[in-house]
């Protein structure tokens, strides 16, 4: 059912901008590449003061819907997506949205694509960190888009450039995927991070990698979530139950070759399934903030 991932979510709709969109190509690469152009990390390469932004405009990092981004980014700049853009130019931001952005420009133009929400090993040697990418539907399957980094990007771990169309699967792993390398001893639950310099517990290794099971599987469903919101079963729990091993165990399996009809069902228990009202924990606060979608 392809058809699910070629419409917009409420997230990746650009709403009043879409005309804007009209200007770039129907071009997975051409995509990517605009895609890369549009976001500067927000701590990726140290504060943002540092380059030349206001301290101010970190508050870039809440904005939640594509179209709210779209605005922000054509008020920066005037001219469409595609290209180059001056770092004051792009929104403040991380690889979340980098990978909406891109999701909401390939839906424009009916190219099916989703978000996925795992770990990566080709951005810190050494760890495999909290990462979002897209998922674009093509003629031999799903492929993992990298809408973040630039072309020519080398794997810092090997210094092998790699095909930022096709990410290799062993070095990005979805929520399931590395919850179940976890549970099977392949994959030590320790690298797993947000950032290796973030001392928050659950923040690193088997209670984040319940949570990435549950944003992955939001993100499945068209719920393209901001990375410190919670909801359900999100919690900061540092040890997780018998029952949430259990439940995380379930769902890793079940989101492993699902289709469409049955991560919708499983999407609608009330442990997964976004509410109308959620809390967030923007960086580098630490006190959640109730947060009613639209």
């Amino acid at each position: 059912m392809d058809d699910f991932y070629v419409s917009h979510s409420r997230f990746s709709d650009p709403g009043p901008h879409a005309d804007w969109l009209d200007a770039t190509p129907a071009d997975v690469a051409a995509l990517r590449e605009a895609a890369t152009q549009l976001v500067f990390h927000y701590w990726g390469s140290g504060p943002i003061t540092e380059h030349g932004f206001p301290a101010a405009r970190n508050d870039e990092i809440t904005l939640r819907y594509a179209a709210d981004m779209w605005a922000r980014l054509r008020e920066l700049d005037p001219a469409p997506p595609g290209a180059p853009r001056p770092p004051l130019h792009r929104i403040v931001g991380c690889c979340r949205d980098f990978t909406l952005l891109f999701v909401s420009m390939a839906r424009h133009h009916g190219i099916p694509a989703r978000a996925r929400v795992g770990v990566a090993s080709y951005l810190m040697p050494g760890w495999y960190l909290d990462h979002v990418v897209a998922e674009v539907r093509t003629a031999d399957g799903w492929r993992l888009v990298e809408a973040q980094l630039p072309p020519g990007f080398r794997d810092p771990v090997d210094d092998v450039e790699f095909d930022l169309l096709d990410v290799p699967r062993d070095r990005f792993r979805t929520g399931a995927e590395a919850w179940t390398a976890v549970r099977a001893g392949e994959l030590d639950p320790a690298l797993l991070v947000v950032n290796p310099d973030l001392d928050v517990p659950f923040l690193r290794g088997i209670p984040y990698a319940w949570q990435n099971i549950v944003r992955d599987l939001a993100a499945l469903n068209k719920h393209e979530m901001l990375q410190w919101d919670i909801w359900g079963a999100l919690d900061d729990s540092v040890e997780l139950a018998p029952a949430t091993l259990a439940r995380a165990d379930e769902l890793a399996e079940l989101m492993t070759g699902a289709d469409v009809d049955q991560l919708r069902t499983a999407f609608q228990a009330d442990d997964v399934r976004v509410p109308p009202v959620i809390h967030t924990v923007t960086p580098p606060e630490q006190l959640p903030v109730e947060v009613v979608l639209r």
